[in-house]
């Protein structure tokens, strides 16, 4: 089991950019599969972004590609995501989540261990 803590959102206005982290803890986190997640209010968690343990394969989310970046830095045992042209429709709590040496998936039930979350809203 690994610890993940989030960090990094806050209020931005429409087409602004931000980055969020999540800081990990924990033994082999090099071999976690790292995911990015957000609930909007009011409705159900869905998948943002994965980086692949083994790989560094990024999967995103259609309607996310190309305005949000995810990376990691084992060194620093850190995933990061990166976004950029931020719209209202993005204002969720983020949510980064691990998954021990596998490869992904983009349902809450692939992964195993969950951060507190973090609030990102967007205003027009």
């Amino acid at each position: 089991q690994v610890q993940l803590v989030e960090s990094g959102g806050g209020l931005v206005q429409a087409g602004d950019s931000l980055r969020l982290s999540c800081a990990g803890s924990g033994w082999f986190f090099n071999r976690y599969t790292l995911a990015w997640f957000r609930q909007p209010p009011g409705i159900q968690r869905t998948f943002v972004a994965s980086i692949h343990w083994r790989n560094d394969t990024a999967v995103y989310a259609d309607s996310l590609k190309g305005r949000f970046t995810i990376s990691r830095d084992n060194a620093k045992r850190m995933v990061f995501l990166q976004m950029d042209n931020l719209q209202p429709e993005d204002t969720a709590v983020y949510y980064c989540a691990a998954q021990l040496s596998g490869d992904g998936g983009m349902g809450t039930e692939d992964y195993a261990d969950w951060g507190q979350g973090t609030q990102v809203t967007v205003s027009s």
